[in-house]
């Protein structure tokens, strides 16, 4: 009952992940990612220990293909799920266990990988990873860019009611993290108008944490 795609900028070295599916907040527990680290979206049937234990092991030292091998050999009713990392060498693995709902695929190149499970055809995530690397900008511009080709080529098999996207640059916490947890009209469309406005605001919002004594003024009432 979901699509996402997981992607590293090369140039920035920022991760990200973009997810959408047809159940109620998807991106809460499908989506990971650490700055420096990797990206990680576990989905199907979803556990959300398999988001957490990949970055753990990202940040152990294993590849995107170690990583997703471990979890393979030890992680309980694996051929329940599907996970997909980025590591930071742009490196991508990905698993999709024999037991994933309806039509489940995945696809995977440097930088980026994609799967999907309930899909309307096998060749969604083909279409998503072929979306993203054909897009250019800001990685948060990519991923959505990367999710409409994703949606352009059939998508879930049913119309899907939420989506989020994380993006992890060089502090600890995530510099976008927009979510649109329920929805009757397109979820991504929500993220998309949602990411509109944040874009221009993401390194103020930084500077705000970091020094908020040369942080920019937050244009309300009462603010001088």
């Amino acid at each position: 009952m979901t699509f996402s795609l997981v992607a590293r900028c090369a140039e920035t070295g920022m991760f990200g992940v973009a997810v959408s599916s047809s159940s109620p907040a998807v991106a809460a527990r499908c989506a990971y990612a650490e700055a420096a680290v990797g990206a990680v979206a576990s989905q199907n049937v979803t556990d959300p220990r398999l988001g957490i234990r990949g970055l753990d092991l990202l940040r152990s030292g294993a590849n995107a293909e170690e990583a997703i091998a471990i979890i393979r050999r030890t992680a309980p009713h694996i051929d329940y799920r599907q996970v997909l990392i980025v590591d930071c060498y742009g490196g991508t693995a990905s698993h999709s266990g024999g037991n994933a709902l309806g039509i489940g695929s995945e696809a995977k190149a440097t930088d980026v990988a994609s799967g999907g499970n309930l899909l309307a055809n096998a060749q969604v995530p083909q279409a998503i990873v072929d979306g993203f690397l054909a897009s250019q900008g800001h990685i948060g511009d990519r991923l959505l860019a990367a999710m409409q080709s994703g949606l352009a080529a059939g998508g879930e098999a049913g119309p899907v009611h939420s989506a989020g996207m994380k993006i992890v640059d060089n502090v600890a916490w995530p510099i976008v993290d927009l979510r649109c947890d329920w929805t009757e009209d397109c979820p991504i469309a929500a993220i998309e108008a949602a990411w509109r406005i944040y874009k221009p605001q993401i390194k103020d919002y930084v500077q705000r944490a970091n020094n908020p004594t040369e942080a920019p003024s937050y244009g309300v009432a009462g603010d001088e």
